[in-house]
């Protein structure tokens, strides 16, 4: 059971359409939401230096997989995983089901700082389509490690500040 999918954001390509790890999200995404007929769906993710926001490549795509517009909110602010977090934390009430979509690798560091954020909070990770080749996945998987230690200690340290959540 999910109330809520959180939809972690991932570059867009410069006109715009998804890049493949983020078309991958998306379609998780979908499939989640027509799972979870009820659940509001999460997209987060901000423009880049010179690409549209992902938030809004992703809302765009999961309108044409049907999922509603009703049920779909944009995050068009967010810059990383951190602010992904905080915008789910301020949107939706604490102890709330939700389903974090993200690329595998990814989803274990999502997963926990949503449940830092006072969210009951799992994974689903985006296989869908063509694998990654190894050094691919080597590389992001490497990334995770850092970036989830600081993650955490941020998370932390904004729950104890009373800065994450709702406000």
């Amino acid at each position: 059971m999910a109330e809520w999918i959180v939809v972690f954001g991932f570059p867009v390509q410069p006109d715009g359409s998804p890049t493949p790890e983020l078309a991958r999200r998306i379609a998780a995404a979908a499939l989640a939401a027509r799972r979870f007929p009820q659940a509001r769906v999460l997209v987060s993710g901000g423009p880049g230096r010179s690409t549209p926001a992902e938030a809004t490549a992703m809302a765009r795509r999961l309108r044409a997989h049907g999922i509603a517009s009703s049920r779909i909110v944009e995050d068009a602010a967010a810059r990383d995983t951190m602010d992904t977090v905080r915008a789910a934390a301020r949107l939706i009430p604490r102890d709330t089901a939700v389903l974090a979509v993200t690329s595998a690798y990814h989803v274990p560091r999502c997963v926990v700082l949503l449940r830092i954020a006072g969210l009951r909070a799992r994974g689903l990770g985006a296989t869908a389509g063509r694998r990654i080749g190894r050094a691919h996945r080597l590389y992001w998987t490497a990334r995770e490690l850092p970036a989830a230690v600081w993650d955490m200690a941020l998370a932390l340290w904004l729950r104890m500040a009373g800065r994450l959540g709702a406000v």
